[in-house]
């Protein structure tokens, strides 16, 4: 990381440094130290620029808040539920820590206006915010460590914003409930998945659009085919009366 970056040397602007460290403070519990970091976060790959011949985004950061959150999540719901076994922990954890979730949390601590992205349509690229709270949180990680990190996780986040038991209930599997859907109501249905996006093959991006009766009733997007095909049954359920 570059501690000498000028970000406004490439139209990248952010509030004044006291204002941003209030904001994330706000957010985290604690005073941030190294706002490079945070800032490095806040710039999503369609936003990119060159520094000393390297790419700057926030998609190495993203790399390590998923790791990171993900270790703190399974320590936590291990704790939680002593009598869950291995197979529920892990789906209450993906219920957790997947796009739609830390969607719902960036725009919850209000850090998803901090975003700085190029991307024409964020309604289809919704994900973007969950990326960017798993970049947020590896910044966090680099800048006061592991067990300062682990307690924002629990204390402000888990502890605070999310609702477990509502959270253990929800039915995240929108492609089961779509299909089914069609099935009762006799609809041909289709789900159409591309790789729209492999710049980055450690991280390509993937859209899925469904046909309902040959006409598009929604699209998603995501990380992997399955997280793509489930976005858009999520977007098709919306607009449709289940």
């Amino acid at each position: 990381m570059c501690s000498d970056i000028n970000f406004a040397a490439h139209n990248i602007t952010f509030e004044n440094d006291k204002s941003f460290k209030n904001s994330i403070k706000r957010v985290t519990g604690f005073k941030p130290k190294k706002l490079i970091f945070y800032k490095l976060a806040c710039i999503h790959r369609s936003a990119s620029f060159y520094h000393k011949k390297k790419l700057i985004n926030n998609e190495r950061l993203e790399f390590l808040g998923d790791a990171i959150l993900g270790a703190v999540v399974a320590e936590y719901l291990f704790k939680k539920f002593p009598k869950k076994d291995e197979g529920n922990l892990t789906k209450f954890r993906s219920k957790l820590v997947n796009g739609q979730t830390l969607t719902e949390l960036a725009q919850r601590t209000g850090i998803d206006h901090k975003l700085i992205t190029r991307a024409i349509d964020k309604e289809v690229t919704h994900h973007i915010y969950g990326d960017f709270f798993e970049a947020f949180i590896g910044a966090a990680y680099l800048d006061k460590g592991y067990t300062k990190t682990r307690s924002f996780i629990i204390k402000q986040i888990l502890e605070q914003l999310v609702d477990l038991e509502d959270m253990n209930k929800r039915d995240t599997n929108y492609k089961s409930t779509l299909i089914e859907w069609a099935q009762k109501n006799r609809k041909s249905i289709k789900f159409e998945t591309s790789c729209v996006n492999n710049e980055n093959a450690h991280n390509p991006e993937f859209q899925t659009i469904i046909v309902v009766e040959e006409k598009e009733a929604g699209v998603g997007t995501g990380r992997s085919k399955k997280e793509a095909e489930q976005n858009a049954a999520r977007n098709t359920l919306a607009k449709i009366d289940t």
